[in-house]
């Protein structure tokens, strides 16, 4: 295997000179960085980046610890911020906690063995409770979950007002016996049903029904069936999540009830399936993309300057109305 030594003989400079380029530490000569560089291709040398990291007490890593992969809002932020830290130089390191405390803990474990610069995280709901007793060790955003805590930056959505003004969309358009789902595994689906009871209240409404439920495709689809198959059924449902819009559609369609014809249908977040089925599905487009640089951005801020005041973003999401929730007839 080659190594450090064999390049800076290459090269005919010294190994401290070797480091300085791979760094990216000044003074180095542009002929003497090109020497070490052309030195570097010809005889394929990848520098030891476990024993760099030791040696650094950090690595050119960092965390991205998500609650579900298999929802698009987390897969589309971990896009983003798998693009931020390249263009930084960094790579990620992506866990799926499943909404599981156990493998949550597991995990940020495992990142702080790993010895990453720092965490992106969406917690659970278990560890949000307890975040006001967490100490963080390692300089950790938290995104799409609020915790109590004055150590985290945070990047938020404004969940209420979000969900007011989708609800607030339903009742523009004739809509009155609105049932909710929301997702019972974080802080996110609570703020949503606030802001969902709070515009029918508005509106000297009650909600028709308001369960809170696992933001999976099958809980979705178990509610609806069970709101769907009543004698007194309700005229839309607002989902709290894609997963649960996925599960409630699928409801509609395996029992052909047509979409807005019989119920309207509105959630969160842009999907591919919800763009392109008929009809498409009215959202609140979360800026996925802005919140995994945002998170990125601040990371890396904190790396630079450990001992800054902690910083809470608070992001809008966008309406997008769609066929699933036109005027009613």
């Amino acid at each position: 295997m080659t190594s450090i030594k064999d390049v800076a003989k290459a090269a005919g400079v010294s190994t401290a000179t070797v480091s300085r380029v791979l760094a990216n530490k000044p003074p180095i000569r542009p002929e003497t960085r090109e020497r070490v560089m052309a030195a570097i291709a010809q005889l394929n040398y990848r520098p030891n980046l476990v024993a760099r990291s030791l040696r650094a007490q950090k690595s050119a890593k960092i965390g991205l610890v998500v609650s579900d992969i298999r929802n698009p809002f987390f897969t589309a932020i971990g896009r983003a911020v798998e693009d931020a830290a390249y263009e930084q130089g960094y790579s990620v390191l992506m866990c799926n906690t499943d909404e599981n405390p156990e493998k949550e803990m597991l995990y940020l474990n495992l990142l702080h063995d790993e010895n990453v610069s720092g965490i992106i995280f969406s917690p659970t709901h278990q560890f949000s409770l307890q975040a006001g007793d967490f100490h963080f060790d390692i300089p950790t955003v938290i995104i799409d979950r609020l915790v109590h805590n004055k150590e985290a930056d945070m990047v938020l959505l404004d969940n209420v007002s979000a969900a007011y003004e989708l609800t607030e969309h339903l009742l523009a358009n004739g809509y009155r016996k609105i049932a909710g789902l929301f997702g019972d595994a974080s802080a996110t689906g609570q703020e949503r049903h606030q802001g969902f009871v709070n515009a029918l209240r508005d509106h000297g409404l009650t909600p028709f029904s308001a369960e809170f439920v696992s933001p999976r495709i099958r809980s979705g689809f178990s509610a609806a069936t069970a709101l769907l198959q009543n004698a007194d059924k309700p005229d839309a449902i607002f989902t709290s999540n894609s997963m649960l819009t996925a599960g409630v559609f699928q409801a509609a369609r395996e029992f052909k009830i047509r979409i807005p014809d019989e119920f309207a249908l509105v959630g969160f977040d842009v999907t591919e399936w919800g763009e392109f089925v008929d009809p498409p599905i009215t959202v609140i487009a979360q800026p996925t993309e802005e919140i995994g640089r945002t998170a990125t951005e601040l990371l890396f801020q904190r790396l630079s300057n450990p001992n800054r005041s902690a910083r809470t973003m608070v992001l809008k999401g966008n309406l997008l109305k769609r066929g699933s929730s036109t005027a009613k007839r």
